[in-house]
């Protein structure tokens, strides 16, 4: 999991007055450290407003998958504003996040724990002494996986939005069998398989 915004185009404006250098780097630093599990962030954008004694922060954060989320607080002091402003951003982030989560929890028919318990007997690990005859396979869980044709990038994002351990596609740059999986220390690995 990616834990800060990298190359993020932030673009911070201020109405009625220019922006100072503090004011700036206190924004982009702020949204820069949001947390990004879930969405990602593709751009963002900070609009300052002072107007006689109210000091209004207002950002809007253009996502993945066409989502817009925006806050907007007033305060007596701009930093302030600005501060409460990414609390209620990540907020709803974190609202998005649980309602994706939601959506793709199984339901309780679907678990692995009401599978029907099967027994076979010692004649079903011998093999046939006939070569002809073919030992019939047993699918113990049967599971679909459907394989998309997809950039790596499209890949990792899908990894983000999952609780799979990997995801299988096949790659859209190189038209070849690829898996992308989520290493012990947190970072990305990409496999190509051979054809």
């Amino acid at each position: 999991m990616q834990t800060a915004n990298v190359n993020l185009p932030i673009t911070v404006t201020m109405r009625h007055e220019q922006v100072t250098d503090s004011l700036r780097e206190h924004a982009v630093k702020k949204i820069e450290g949001l947390h990004l599990d879930y969405p990602r962030i593709i751009e963002a954008k900070v609009i300052l407003d002072v107007q006689k004694h109210r000091h209004i922060a207002e950002i809007i954060l253009f996502c993945a998958n066409h989502i817009t989320i925006e806050a907007q607080t007033e305060g007596k002091d701009m930093y302030a504003a600005l501060d409460e402003t990414i609390e209620k951003i990540a907020r709803r982030m974190r609202k998005h996040k649980t309602r994706l989560l939601k959506q793709h929890r199984p339901h309780r028919n679907e678990s692995i724990r009401h599978l029907e318990e099967r027994i076979f007997g010692q004649e079903a690990l011998d093999h046939p002494e006939d070569a002809t005859l073919d030992p019939t396979p047993l699918v113990i869980h049967p599971e679909n996986y459907p394989i998309k044709t997809m950039f790596k990038e499209d890949a990792i994002m899908q990894l983000e939005l999952s609780e799979r351990p990997f995801v299988l596609f096949k790659n859209s740059r190189h038209g070849t069998l690829s898996i992308v999986y989520r290493r012990k220390d947190g970072e990305y690995a990409a496999l190509t398989l051979a054809d």
